[in-house]
């Protein structure tokens, strides 16, 4: 069974050549691709993204989004990621050094790894059984 990819960004990605991955590309400006991946995302679709406001909006349209750490975003921590990345951005604009993330490791790759594989196999079987996944 084939996935179709669609990357979306406002430059152009260098992608290998594949019938099932595709590149949008939009124009500069701020949150212009992430609201192109808000208007065309589908509920049974699985999204990665680090953005954590864009997460939130798309686990309020029924996605599976995962972050490139492979956790899970879902209604409940959404909310409290974005909560902290909001803090943080405060205290950021008040001078605080707060530091970045972990560095990205060999573990962090296959958790990603994981995850998007647990994810996709979900989304494979909801496909095949014609179920869908309920925003209710």
């Amino acid at each position: 069974m084939s996935i179709p990819t669609v990357f979306v960004a406002n430059k152009l990605l260098p992608l290998p050549v594949s019938p099932n991955v595709s590149s949008v590309r939009v124009s500069r400006g701020a949150d212009v691709a992430d609201g192109y991946i808000v208007t065309h995302a589908e509920a049974d679709d699985v999204a990665i993204t680090a953005d954590i406001p864009l997460a939130a909006a798309l686990v309020g349209l029924g996605l599976v989004v995962i972050d490139p750490r492979g956790d899970l975003y879902d209604a409940d921590n959404v909310r409290e990621r974005l909560s902290i990345r909001d803090f943080m951005h405060q205290l950021r604009e008040e001078g605080v050094m707060t530091g970045g993330p972990a560095a990205f490791d060999t573990r962090t790759r296959r958790l990603f790894a994981q995850a998007l594989d647990r994810e996709l196999t979900r989304a494979i079987r909801r496909q095949g059984d014609g179920r869908s996944r309920s925003t209710t």
